[in-house]
């Protein structure tokens, strides 16, 4: 510890100097008259009394100098006067302060010096005539030693009591407050990943919504083009597919955004319900006339989340065969609703001259995010005799059928 710190310990507030100067006050008017009058006038005497008074002023603030000044004063009183003055009050007063407020073993020097003033005290006041001491002289003496012994060491002990349960309530105050800085930093963690995992939840959302509207609109503008010279009537009808795609695009991305707005409510924003099972047919005939559906089963009561799973695994595959398949690709959706599961297979036969991913992009990621989340799982990888698959099983446990199932 710092030499500075050990002298001066911190902790005086300007209350505390007012309380210390009210008490050195206070006692310099009780003591230094009853000094003047104690029938041995000096000047020493009066100066021994001021000095053992006055320094109580920074009894908080320093107190080693304190007990210095104190020390120096008493021993001037010993000096001066051959009985125990008022002013002796502040040596107790001293030892609670050095105690309370010194730490370590430093402030055991009052005990030291204490221990000094027990003996010389007594030694001065009652022995004469220290060669020839009778017996109660010497019973004196001893009760004398006693009661100094006792003015210094039990403030001391009261002193370090009160300094150690304050110790002990700094360190509780200091535990609970990293407790609750660890709580804070905790909850702002959680907050941070709850934000994370909506925005991943939009930026799939929208970029199924995006990358399946736009393939299917390309798909159908190159068909209607070709067409539009021999079959005017495809060609209508693929304009017709590219104009409900986009509106649905749109609608399904206006119900995204809206959540987004600061105020929802007076938001003016088209609502629309999410896609259900029952979607998915309608989905796979306006995306290409080259992508067949076949459905095992009846589909279940399931909760809207794992409907709007299956619809987006659904989506994604045919876009990633629209994207990556080639122009003359077919694929076929298996949709296999079990009483414990549903599965999903999208499977094309590729094309050769068609640009097949190598690696797991945005679309894949995120549709096995989905899964995931669902507890399901998810194979895509190419199959050995050309061409994508894509495979999803979605249990049909609490977390994603209704409970009314």
């Amino acid at each position: 510890m710092d030499f500075r710190d050990l002298l001066f310990p911190p902790g005086a507030t300007r209350h505390d100097w007012v309380t210390d100067a009210a008490l050195a006050t206070g006692l310099a008017l009780l003591t230094v008259p009853t000094s003047w009058t104690a029938g041995t006038v000096s000047t020493l005497t009066l100066v021994s009394s001021v000095l053992m008074v006055v320094p109580l002023v920074i009894r908080r603030h320093s107190p080693l100098l304190t007990l210095a000044a104190v020390a120096f004063g008493a021993l001037l009183q010993l000096i001066a006067s051959p009985l125990p003055l008022p002013s002796l009050v502040t040596i107790p007063i001293v030892a609670y302060s050095v105690a309370r407020w010194v730490p370590g073993p430093a402030a055991r020097t009052v005990l030291v010096i204490g221990a000094i003033g027990s003996v010389l005290g007594p030694w001065r006041w009652v022995a004469a005539d220290p060669l020839h001491l009778s017996l109660r002289q010497l019973v004196w003496l001893a009760l004398a030693w006693f009661v100094c012994v006792g003015l210094v060491v039990t403030p001391y002990a009261i002193g370090r009591r009160v300094r150690e349960e304050s110790t002990t309530h700094e360190r509780l105050v200091a535990s609970a407050e990293e407790r609750y800085r660890a709580l804070v930093a905790e909850r702002e963690q959680q907050d941070r990943l709850a934000e994370s995992r909506a925005r991943n939840q939009i930026a799939r959302e929208l970029h199924d919504i995006v990358a399946h509207s736009l393939s299917v609109m390309i798909v159908q503008a190159e068909g209607g083009r070709a067409l539009a010279v021999k079959k005017p009537e495809a060609a209508t009808q693929a304009l017709t597919t590219i104009a409900d795609t986009g509106r649905e695009a749109l609608v399904e991305m206006r119900r995204i955004l809206g959540v987004l707005r600061d105020d929802p409510e007076s938001s003016t924003a088209d609502f629309a319900p999410a896609p259900r099972l029952e979607d998915i047919p309608e989905l796979v005939q306006r995306a290409s006339d080259r992508f067949q559906l076949t459905v095992n089963g009846h589909p279940p009561r399931v909760s809207a989340a794992l409907e709007l799973t299956v619809y987006r695994v659904v989506q994604e595959g045919l876009t990633n065969v629209l994207k990556h398949a080639g122009p003359d690709a077919r694929a076929s959706v298996t949709l296999t609703y079990a009483p414990r599961e549903i599965i999903v297979d999208v499977l094309d036969n590729g094309n050769p001259s068609g640009e097949q991913p190598t690696e797991p992009g945005h679309g894949l990621r995120g549709m096995s995010e989905r899964v995931t989340s669902m507890g399901g799982r998810m194979v895509a990888r190419p199959r050995p005799g050309g061409g994508f698959q894509v495979t999803v099983v979605l249990p049909l446990t609490a977390a994603g059928a209704s409970k009314g199932a």
